[in-house]
């Protein structure tokens, strides 16, 4: 298992998963597995009729989400956002790495049925960012990963917003009243597991973190919201041990079965000059939108800072390294598609195919980038010859 919990291994297990979907999907096996994924096989209680396809989507990913917010919560009270002025480039990074792609989308889809699309290219994926970083970014300082971990958590938690706020349907207030103090008592309880003998209480976690996932569906609300609140409301220590627990499970079960089930897609018969907006907006926006926002906000942030703090941020070529690195959307992007367009799988179908094109132009480039840089810090690593 311990190689599960390798950013690089992740990184590969993603590749290879949505490689794999999208394979079979156009092979004769296609419509067979397509059909299994929207089966619908059980209800485990009223309302709850999920194909097999959104129990991965709304059930699995929740605890992949559970885990962002338990390392969130780490950078905030002890890693690299601790304090409004380590946090400042990180956050204006990832905002302006929001809002950029958000209005490229927007001014190349002029058509309001299609319009609501415009968070797919605002996410970055932590994993496959962090893996490509892993993969090939030997020698880079650890603040450049600090730097990218921290733009991408954030950004993150604004996908988790956006999702709360722009597909929430036919919100039902009680469940969710019911939700919160679930909540807050599995916070309460997270602080008093002890290393020993407290296998009773973990089963009592275990069961309000299905309560709540449970409250929050049937409140209209995206279920993977609910795996953001528990993974916030855990005590540190606690979240720490619980993501030791699970990262294995995430990365090497839950991400590549969503990243294949995603990529379960068949290529459109139909020329390139008839693909939809949606596909050239997403194709633009991810790369260049990522790449242009980041930097400009991490470059707005830096002329923000105190002038003798200045000369410890990053230099520009690094900027542009974790930039590139965060137009690779990946898994959270095929979320926003997934449900911006689910009552329109024609158009979901060229999203995917953008997401993924998109996503590999952005790995590329972040990969060119990080080469470079690893390769300059290498030679300024090197001792310089006697003369």
């Amino acid at each position: 298992m311990k190689f599960l919990r390798s950013e690089r291994y992740a990184a590969l297990l993603l590749i290879a998963a949505a490689a794999l979907g999208l394979i079979l999907a156009n092979s004769p096996w296609g419509a067979t597995l397509q059909a299994v994924r929207d089966a619908h096989p059980l209800s485990v209680w009223p309302g709850a009729d999920l194909s097999l396809g959104h129990w991965v989507t709304d059930g699995l990913l929740a605890v992949f989400f559970f885990l962002a917010a338990i390392e969130l919560r780490h950078e905030l009270s002890h890693g690299e956002l601790n304090s409004p002025r380590r946090a400042l480039v990180p956050a204006l990074a990832a905002v302006g790495g929001v809002i950029v792609p958000a209005l490229i989308f927007l001014g190349l889809v002029r058509e309001p049925g299609l319009a609501s699309g415009w968070p797919i290219p605002t996410a970055t994926d932590i994993a496959f960012a962090l893996g490509v970083l892993a993969l090939v970014g030997r020698g880079l300082p650890a603040r450049i990963r600090a730097l990218l971990l921290g733009v991408a958590v954030i950004d993150d938690l604004i996908a988790i917003l956006i999702i709360a706020l722009f597909f929430t349907t036919d919100l039902q207030a009680i469940p969710m009243l019911v939700a919160v103090p679930l909540v807050l008592i599995f916070g309460w309880l997270s602080r008093r597991v002890k290393r020993k003998g407290s296998g009773a209480l973990i089963a009592v976690l275990i069961v309000i973190g299905v309560a709540v996932w449970v409250l929050v569906h049937v409140s209209g609300i995206h279920a993977t919201v609910a795996g953001v609140a528990l993974g916030l409301s855990m005590g540190n220590s606690s979240g720490a041990k619980a993501r030791r627990a699970l990262e294995p499970w995430s990365n090497g079960i839950i991400l590549p079965l969503f990243a294949f089930v995603a990529a379960l897609v068949v290529l459109p018969n139909v020329p390139i000059g008839q693909l939809s907006p949606v596909f050239w907006a997403i194709l633009v926006a991810l790369p260049v939108g990522k790449l242009v926002g980041i930097t400009g906000g991490a470059l707005v942030a830096r002329q923000l800072s105190p002038r003798g703090k200045r000369n410890s941020t990053l230099p520009l070529g690094d900027i542009l390294m974790v930039s590139a690195l965060g137009g690779v959307g990946f898994t959270v992007s095929l979320l926003m598609n997934e449900l911006a367009y689910r009552p329109a799988p024609e158009v979901a179908v060229e999203g995917t195919l953008a997401v993924l094109a998109a996503s590999v132009i952005a790995g590329i480039v972040g990969v060119i980038f990080t080469a470079v840089r690893s390769r300059h810090y290498g030679r300024l690593s090197r001792p310089k010859n006697k003369k």
